[in-house]
């Protein structure tokens, strides 16, 4: 277990001003180191495209951030970029070659997060909490996936006694997660979601090359793949006159593929928009743990209602608070019910697109969420200042009872 009480108390006490809500941030702006999975490589991971919109969006407002990523070969191989204008990006091989330079970074940070996957992370974890100084964040992308293998063989990048020791903790999953979390001692757990960057992500113009009557973006993963055989698979067996596209990487090839199904292993999230906008209906998939769960909307969702895609999901438990089933998407429990999707008019499709593109606009960009981490932060900072002041009148009750 970390400290009883916050490391740097007496910081985050004179300096919850901070962490304001007008983004100006006193005098100067606030300064947020991350460790993370990955911001350069979009490849096989749902990680670095919401750190993008978040990270634009803190930088817009005027505030710093430095992102310190381990550079490794699957994506290296598969890298969208080397350096950004949004951040400041440090790409390392060790730890220990980078560790002084990374702590120190740290160290003159206001907050600082790590996150889930992050390799090393145990010992990163250890690390940042030892730090006397700033607001420490644990930001947990998979969540339900975390606490599962936590309850079995453990994960790299968090241990159960290290959940305590930091201020806040994010989950991209919302709901009862959540309360599971504190429940294993979190401080704080708040949400934190999937977003989009609506600068990136728009309707553009159709690319033959990904022209279908549906769609679906995503990772092989085995507690996917039943959903992925019944919602996508067995509709293209039935309709051979209708064209499909799976998209993503890491699916076995000795499998057999209707020969209507396209397979294509890797799409740049600059390619991004115009795979949508080619598709006249496009499929989501909720992992196994993650539905389980609930209150779990892949970015994918919100990459593909900005850009004014019509959507089909599995159902999952807190849908309703992103998006309106019959309204702004549709939901399937079985082949039959995205055959009906498929034999829908255009107009009834686009009109339900024009909504959830309306709503995503609204509630789930990049700058929603930095706007929703910037009011953590400052509950958080608030909470922490709390606590040492309730525990420096509790030392100073003890000592004068002596």
């Amino acid at each position: 277990m970390f400290r009883g009480n916050s490391a740097g108390s007496a910081f985050i006490s004179s300096h919850v001003d901070r962490f304001d809500l007008s983004g100006s941030r006193g005098n100067r702006p606030l300064k947020i180191t991350i460790f993370g999975l990955t911001i350069s490589s979009s490849w096989g991971n749902g990680h670095a495209t919401p750190y993008r919109a978040i990270i634009r969006a803190l930088d817009r407002m005027g505030h710093e951030v430095h992102f310190f990523e381990k550079d490794v070969s699957y994506y290296r191989a598969r890298r969208d970029f080397e350096d950004c204008s949004y951040c400041k990006l440090t790409l390392y091989e060790n730890w220990r070659d980078i560790r002084r330079q990374a702590l120190e970074t740290a160290r003159a940070s206001d907050t600082v997060i790590t996150a889930s996957y992050l390799p090393e992370g145990q010992q990163i974890n250890d690390e940042v909490l030892a730090l006397d100084g700033p607001l420490r964040v644990f930001y947990d992308l998979d969540a339900p996936v975390t606490l599962r293998n936590l309850d079995e063989a453990g994960v790299e990048y968090l241990r159960p006694d290290q959940i305590p020791g930091f201020d806040l903790f994010l989950s991209f999953s919302g709901g009862e997660i959540l309360r599971e979390l504190e429940r294993r001692g979190a401080r704080m757990a708040r949400a934190l979601c999937g977003c989009v960057d609506p600068d990136d992500y728009q309707r553009t113009t159709s690319d033959p090359q990904f022209a279908c009557d549906l769609s679906y973006m995503g990772t092989y993963a085995p507690d996917r793949q039943e959903k992925l055989d019944e919602l996508f698979l067995e509709p293209a067996r039935r309709h051979a006159e209708k064209q499909f596209v799976l998209a993503g990487p890491m699916y076995p090839w000795e499998w057999q593929w209707p020969p209507n199904v396209r397979r294509i292993e890797h799409i740049a999230p600059e390619a991004h928009p115009g795979f949508y906008s080619s598709c006249r209906l496009t499929l989501n998939i909720t992992r196994a743990e993650m539905a389980r769960w609930g209150c779990c909307p892949s970015g994918r969702f919100f990459e593909a209602a900005a850009c004014g895609t019509p959507l089909i999901t599995d159902r999952w438990e807190g849908l309703e608070s992103f998006f309106e089933p019959g309204r702004d998407l549709l939901v399937a429990n079985c082949a039959e019910d995205v055959e009906r999707a498929l034999k829908m008019p255009d107009a009834a499709l686009q009109a339900m697109a024009h909504t959830a593109r309306q709503r995503t606009l609204d509630q789930h960009t990049g700058r929603v969420r930095a706007q929703q981490l910037l009011r953590y932060l400052e509950e958080a900072a608030s909470s922490a200042s709390a606590s040492a002041s309730a525990s420096a009148s509790s030392s100073l009750a003890r000592e004068v009872a002596r």
